[in-house]
């Protein structure tokens, strides 16, 4: 039996088990949009703009183990659903993103609605591809689907033309894929693994640096069990968050430029350095002069071959599957007859502590008078337990729900790293419930952040999705307004937000619930008040210091510790 290309691209989705896709219909993928309609195995969710189609498919990807799936049409519908594939690639998030595109007799034409998909999305994506035959879809979305999840994840593009959508042929999904030039890496080396154990048992001021990567995997556990075995320090990346739970003793922090005091330290001067899932970008080790000052060995596990020694210099390399090395590496560690001499880890630990002690990213100053934007955050773990999953845009608000929020477990924690996006905290947050649709979802955000999307709030009445948003509203660009004040002379240029909305009338005009909170007293009443209505979208605008800044922070340029303490200033 033949069928169409575009019955061909669901029937690809049914077979890879695809529950639900994000997406907006358009011209060029009206075909794939009709063959939707006439099934029901795979959901379709409506978004009011392909940004958040694929935001809201990369949240589903991170708080799971799926690989998330966006439809947009061709033009403008590919170039709105640009920053959401950078945002995916830059953080590694697995995903296939379906594009349509004008008729292969019109391409290089200029024709409505035409841009050059594949050269666009180039820099961007793990791999792409431009269908031009019907007999290449199903072929081709079976690699698409192979390449997002193996190795190390990320975006990737199928573009199909609107004519081969249409043409038909026979079909049949591959039960396997193979490309002649992709194979990535499952087990570690072993003398590189033996080799590791060694030098981490001779340590005297070991430390262990976490990243996304270790979420990834779902090599949570692994590392748990590693670093409870040795009694090290820990620290969890931006990324990593929840990979090692934040409650225990041996967690340090997050390190880089807004992480704490002590996990700064430790991460500079310790004498070898076990670097998980991570790739020592800016934002974590600052300046790589002033951090090579400290001699120290690092051992590096990473999947991607081209992260380890991108940076810095790497002793000890070791390129797998993360959690097929770390099982690896402990069985060596277990069945060793030696462990980390006690004396001197009780010394690191000392000098550990007393850094900590020192740390002021958990000093603010309250007040009783006006809503600290910190405090709300601390009323948020309390009030879920710690048990929620938390998205977030990016800036000021961001940096304290990574501080403030403990993350205890992994992909709990939804954010833009890399890329830093804004206005990928609500359509991410939607990605979130549906895919663990009895869990409680919160969306911390500021006032610039939220109007990026804030027209899926429309998104989220249709499909009937709880979120909770919790916007800290400062009535500036927070961050921006920060560095101003601390590098460019208190210049505010272009950083307050004049003429806000009044958010609670919008979120009752998308037919949701809004909270106006001005009083530190009322936080945690609206926080419980708004986590009670387990079936509503509530929006909570927190009328928070407009002065508050993040600390610690390490400014850019400088080193891991250079830091500016909030006592400094």
């Amino acid at each position: 039996m033949e069928l169409t290309g575009a019955e061909i691209v669901i029937r690809c989705l049914q077979e890879e088990r695809v529950e639900y896709v994000f997406g907006y219909p358009g011209g060029a993928v009206l075909f794939i949009y009709d063959e939707l309609f006439k099934q029901e195995k795979v959901k379709h969710i409506l978004v009011r703009h392909e940004q958040a189609a694929v935001h809201a498919a990369d949240g589903y990807a991170r708080s799971s183990d799926r690989v998330g799936v966006a439809i947009v049409t061709s033009g403008p519908g590919l170039t709105n659903a640009v920053t959401g594939i950078a945002t995916a690639y830059m953080d590694s998030i697995p995903m296939v993103v379906i594009s349509g595109q004008v008729p292969t007799f019109a391409i290089g034409e200029d024709a409505f609605q035409e841009v050059d998909a594949v050269g666009i999305t180039r820099p961007c994506v793990k791999h792409n591809f431009l269908v031009k035959d019907v007999k290449d879809i199903a072929s081709t979305i079976k690699k698409a689907f192979y390449l997002a999840r193996t190795g190390r994840p990320g975006p990737v593009l199928v573009d199909i033309p609107k004519d081969v959508s249409n043409h038909k042929t026979a079909f049949e999904y591959p039960g396997s894929v193979s490309i002649r030039s992709y194979h990535p890496v499952g087990k570690g080396d072993s003398v590189q693994i033996g080799r590791a154990a060694q030098m981490l048992l001779e340590a005297k001021r070991p430390m262990v640096y976490s990243g996304g990567g270790v979420v990834l995997a779902d090599a949570s556990g692994q590392l748990t069990d590693l670093v409870r075995l040795l009694g090290f320090p820990c620290t969890n990346t931006l990324m990593g968050l929840g990979g090692y739970p934040a409650n225990d003793k041996q967690y340090v922090g997050m390190p880089g430029m807004h992480g704490t005091y002590e996990a700064n330290m430790a991460m500079q001067h310790c004498d070898v350095l076990l670097a998980v899932g991570a790739r020592f970008d800016d934002r974590v080790i600052g300046n790589v002069e002033h951090f090579a000052q400290v001699p120290r060995k690092i051992i590096h596990i990473d999947i991607d071959p081209s992260s380890i020694a991108k940076r810095v210099k790497v002793d000890l390399p070791i390129v797998g599957e993360l959690k097929m090395v770390l099982d690896e590496l402990l069985g060596v560690l277990r069945g060793s007859r030696q462990t980390p001499d006690a004396a001197d880890m009780a010394a690191w630990w000392k000098q550990v502590d007393e850094w900590r002690a020192k740390g002021g990213q958990r000093f603010y100053k309250k007040s009783s008078e006006i809503i600290k934007p910190q405090f709300v955050i601390e009323k948020l773990y309390e009030v879920t337990g710690g048990d929620a999953f938390v998205t977030s845009d990016v800036g000021q608000h961001q940096m304290w729900a990574a501080q403030y929020y403990r993350f205890n477990k992994p992909r709990r924690w939804i954010n833009s790293g890399g890329l830093g996006t804004m206005g990928f905290g609500l359509p991410a947050a939607m990605g979130v419930q549906l895919v663990n649709p009895d869990a409680t979802v919160a969306c911390v955000t500021g006032e610039g952040s939220i109007q990026m999307n804030i027209q899926e709030l429309s998104t989220c009445k249709q499909f009937h999705l709880p979120i909770k948003v919790l916007t800290l509203n400062n009535r500036y660009l927070g961050m921006v307004r920060q560095w101003q004040e601390f590098f460019h002379g208190n210049r505010y240029s272009e950083s307050y937000m004049d003429a806000l909305p009044d958010f609670v009338k919008l979120a009752e005009a998308y037919g949701h619930i809004g909270m106006r909170i001005d009083k530190p007293s009322d936080v945690e009443p609206a926080l419980k008040e708004a986590f009670a209505r387990k079936n509503d979208l509530v929006f909570m605008d927190f009328r928070t210091d407009p002065t508050e800044n993040v600390f610690p922070m390490i400014p850019g340029g400088k080193g891991l510790s250079e830091v500016i303490l909030a006592e400094d200033l």
